[in-house]
């Protein structure tokens, strides 16, 4: 009788534990549900343009442009998107002036690595763009040093007016860049260009100087760099649904 006992004791002390067990567990468990929204993302035609052209041409003799810029959605992620625009360029040194005027056009895309937060629309991308220029190139006028006289150093200046037309420049460059949604449908952006040329109509006994779209040559380099802050404007075509799913701990 008293083994019987000490066993039946044993068993409900058992039972009694794994009781609490459970139910020490089941509290303790927290149990999550997913939650759908739904938001809508907007495609459509964004059109801008470069200021920072618009204020060099205000405060730079030597210079005057302007660029017109504009981007279409076709994916999440990929833009395509180009930029059309007019520059003269006058660069006056101890060695000669020269004036460049012509157009250009630069085509390609862009991809944003910016994940948005729920309808937000701004972007952290990397271009990709190919460019071609037609310009022409005046030759002004440009000194010439007298090496005979070691002394003073004698120094004429010619007026040559020589005029090289029908140039053309193609080259291809990549591009960063930011653009922020600052109101609704209304942007802002800066970017950097790295460009790198590919081929140019180069004058006789002559060289560019300066290719609009490309900017600077430097002595013949094949390498350019350029900026931009841009404002744009976007006008919605469509909207696409964006679904974001979220876990979130259910209630008791």
């Amino acid at each position: 009788m008293k083994i019987q006992y000490m066993f039946t004791s044993f068993i409900k002390s058992t039972v009694i534990l794994l009781l609490f067990s459970t139910l020490a567990f089941a509290q303790g468990e927290k149990k999550t549900v997913q939650d759908t929204l739904v938001y809508k993302q907007k495609y459509g035609l964004r059109l801008g343009a470069d200021m920072s052209k618009i204020a060099r041409t205000l405060i730079d003799d030597n210079y005057t442009g302007f660029e017109l810029m504009g981007d279409y959605r076709l994916t999440k992620r990929i833009y395509l998107a180009g930029e059309i625009g007019n520059e003269e360029r006058t660069i006056d040194n101890e060695v000669l002036t020269n004036t460049t005027k012509g157009s250009y056009f630069k085509g390609g895309i862009d991809l944003n690595f910016y994940k948005n937060w729920l309808d937000m629309e701004n972007m952290i991308y990397v271009g990709f763009r190919g460019g071609a220029s037609t310009f022409t190139q005046t030759l002004d006028n440009y000194n010439i040093y007298n090496v005979n006289n070691q002394y003073w150093n004698q120094q004429f200046t010619i007026q040559e007016g020589t005029e090289f037309d029908g140039l053309t420049a193609v080259w291809a460059e990549i591009i960063l860049g930011i653009k922020a949604e600052l109101f609704n449908n209304f942007f802002a952006g800066i970017n950097a260009q790295l460009k790198g040329l590919i081929t140019e109509t180069v004058p006789d006994n002559y060289e560019n100087l300066y290719i609009p779209g490309f900017n600077r040559t430097y002595d013949s380099g094949r390498f350019g760099v350029g900026f931009g802050f841009n404002l744009s404007y976007l006008i919605p075509i469509f909207k696409k649904d964006k679904v974001v799913i979220q876990e979130k701990d259910a209630e008791e």
